[in-house]
């Protein structure tokens, strides 16, 4: 069976993988690394750094690549990445005529097919319809959506740059929330909420308004470390009054926009929560309904979401993996 080069190329990290075919939807890894993005100065300088260390007699015989942008031309240039990502450089590193570039949530939603039963954790079990479009949804770096729609053979997916909607607040400190961001960004979109840097946003914020008091230890963290991820770790041991209300309202602000896709692509096949982020908070996804309550809040539409599948998408290997199913096709 050939041998295919696959790469989730992201803002913050990189996985790079090569990969034999298994089987129909399986594929078998022969190597795999992850990297900072941010320590190259491109993305051909990472994977001839990954071929130097993996590539001596495993020659690929085809490439595909997910980057969080829209695709123009053979090149991403997306907002959260430190430097565009070119399809013809990349095949020239890799020794190929030609390479696949995607979306980074195309990659996504191709590779739930390479995924196992263990690889999902459920929100909501509702009832999967045969056929039924399928919503992404994924929160880390940057905020990615995309769907899938059946074709009577497999599941297609297809592109969205829906992260960037103008955020819609649901309620008084949201309305404020956003008031406050616009003084800062002018368009304030779901990205620059539902996000890392939007997590720290919304805890700015309350800190801000004092909703509470910054513990000292805290504020050593948040300066020492990465603040998003402080925020995440602390209201997840509810060691801090602001951390646990700063995930509150991330958690309320990311089950209405997973409600929003769901509306928009009407995924009778389930609603997949993607990225980083979702795995590192999942009991305060669980945690008394708060997410479920705002992917429900549709008014008229709520008793037909409440029949949609939600999942959380355990495996962080989940892009890398549709990226090789493409380089497979």
């Amino acid at each position: 069976m050939p041998i295919v080069l696959a790469g989730d190329i992201g803002g913050t990290k990189t996985n790079l993988g090569l990969f034999r075919r298994k089987g129909a939807r399986e594929l078998a890894p022969l190597a795999e690394e992850s990297y900072f993005s941010a320590d190259f100065p491109g993305a051909g300088e990472m994977l001839a750094e990954f071929l130097k260390m993996h590539g001596k007699g495993a020659a690929p015989a085809a490439a595909a690549f997910g980057a969080p942008g829209p695709v123009h031309d053979g090149r991403v240039r997306g907002v959260n990445l430190p430097w565009p990502v070119v399809a013809k450089s990349l095949a020239k590193v890799a020794g190929l005529r030609t390479v696949g570039l995607m979306n980074d949530l195309v990659a996504n939603a191709r590779g739930l097919d390479a995924l196992k039963p263990r690889d999902f954790s459920i929100l909501n079990r509702g009832y999967c319809a045969p056929g039924g479009t399928r919503a992404l949804v994924s929160a880390g770096t940057g905020l990615g959506e995309a769907f899938s729609f059946w074709d009577g053979s497999r599941y297609r997916p297809v592109p969205s740059e829906g992260g960037h909607t103008d955020f819609g607040p649901r309620d008084g400190f949201q309305i404020r929330l956003l008031e406050h961001m616009m003084k800062e960004y002018g368009h304030v979109s779901f990205e620059r909420v539902l996000s890392g840097p939007g997590l720290h946003a919304i805890y700015s914020f309350l800190k801000k308004r004092r909703f509470a008091r910054e513990p000292r230890w805290l504020g050593e963290d948040l300066e020492n470390g990465d603040p998003s991820a402080v925020i995440a770790a602390s209201a997840i041991a509810r060691r801090s009054a602001l951390c646990v209300r700063a995930l509150e309202v991330f958690v309320q602000v990311y089950g209405a926009a997973a409600g929003n896709a769901a509306l928009a692509g009407w995924a009778t096949g389930g609603v997949f929560l993607g990225g980083g982020i979702a795995p590192k908070i999942l009991p305060a996804l669980k945690r008394g309904g708060v997410f479920m309550r705002a992917f429900l809040d549709k008014g008229r539409h709520a008793e037909s979401l409440s029949r949609m599948p939600v999942h959380v998408i355990l495996n962080d290997r989940a892009a890398l993996l549709g990226a090789a199913l493409g380089a497979q096709e």
